[in-house]
């Protein structure tokens, strides 16, 4: 008896840790067409393309440009609105940029070559904090500079990974018992 309630014990607390497990996404910078480059018009705006996506925590956003003739750089928010190359948080310049979003709220993207970020090549989006996620807790209103990316909702999900865990643990206690 003791064995089988470790057993139902175990099962559980395994299919709880998958069950709450959020899955990473790559994000193309751009959407299909993925180019990180000077827009090719007024008309679109890395901007407006980034309030339509969803980005949570551990999501990654995948820049691509010509290595070599253009550049990404994360930068704070007053280094984005000023277009300000100097002194980003991080630099990248492979052709290929493959960035961790590792926290809530704004991150603020630019081209590093002179004169593209004036033109149009920025990006700020905003990072949510996944709605089942216990220990990260979403940043206050305040820190936000725009209108935020509302979360996608996951009752549905909830709901329905919350009866199949119920029902397995309900059919083991049935067989053991």
């Amino acid at each position: 008896m003791a064995s089988s309630s470790l057993l139902v014990t175990i099962f559980l607390c395994i299919s709880l840790f998958f069950f709450l497990s959020v899955d990473a996404n790559e994000v193309t910078v751009g959407g299909k067409s993925g180019d990180w480059k000077i827009p090719p018009s007024s008309s679109f705006s890395f901007n407006e393309w980034a309030q339509k996506a969803r980005f949570k925590v551990g999501d990654f956003i995948v820049f691509r440009y010509e290595a070599g003739k253009d550049s990404v750089l994360q930068v704070t928010r007053e280094a984005y609105e000023k277009c300000n190359t100097t002194s980003p948080k991080a630099s990248y310049t492979d052709g290929n940029t493959k960035v961790k979003l590792d926290q809530a709220g704004p991150v603020y993207f630019i081209s590093g070559t002179e004169g593209h970020c004036q033109k149009g090549q920025k990006l700020r989006l905003v990072v949510i904090t996944p709605r089942n996620s216990a220990f990260s807790p979403a940043p206050s209103p305040s820190e936000f500079d725009g209108p935020a990316v509302a979360p996608t909702s996951g009752a549905a999900k909830l709901a329905g990974g919350f009866s199949v865990v119920f029902g397995l643990v309900l059919g083991l206690w049935a067989f053991f018992f």
